[in-house]
């Protein structure tokens, strides 16, 4: 049985870690451990650089307290304004003792009022459930599953880039093969 650290203690995250290791892997059996490990970025990452490096310092931030998994992941939500409109998407940093994989997950753009109020400062989870009438939506089905009508959900569209983050790991002797 492989183990799997993931820093959150966010369910949605959690399963959409968990059922990205299950599509990819099927077979093996997993074992999650949780941990609460600081970003490095803002509570609101603002742009995709600094989203990508949230995702990192999760994954490394688990890798150096929960030495014994066979896996770190790291997931990073974030915004980032194109064209004066403000784009949500997250960042999955997914790895082991010897390969790194990285994604990033679809991107949409947020209504207008939701944007303003995370340019005034809140998080995005937090405007959703000002502007949505909602509780915790981010532990939940997000902007995204808000947004859809739950055609596309948080963790489905987490669980899609923990996937992707996983193709050097399903493809290990062609991503690590740097001699000849």
């Amino acid at each position: 049985m492989k183990t799997i650290a993931i820093a959150s203690k966010n369910p949605v995250k959690i399963q959409a870690a968990l059922h990205g290791f299950q599509r990819m892997f099927r077979g093996e059996a997993f074992h999650i451990q949780t941990i609460s490990v600081p970003s490095g970025v803002s509570d609101q990452p603002r742009t995709n650089p600094d989203t990508l490096l949230g995702a990192l310092n999760r994954a490394a931030g688990a890798a150096g307290l929960l030495r014994d998994a066979d896996y770190w992941v790291g997931i990073e939500g974030g915004v980032e304004e194109i064209n004066g409109e403000l784009a949500a998407f997250a960042w999955i940093v997914v790895q082991n003792a010897n390969l790194i994989g990285k994604s990033r997950t679809g991107t949409f753009f947020l209504p207008p009022r939701v944007a303003q109020l995370v340019k005034e400062g809140k998080e995005l989870g937090e405007a959703d459930d000002i502007f949505f009438s909602r509780s915790n939506s981010k532990q939940e089905n997000g902007a995204i599953g808000i947004l859809t009508g739950n055609v596309v959900d948080r963790e489905e569209l987490y669980e899609q880039a923990v996937i992707l983050a996983l193709v050097p790991f399903k493809n290990e002797t062609i991503y690590s093969d740097l001699e000849d």
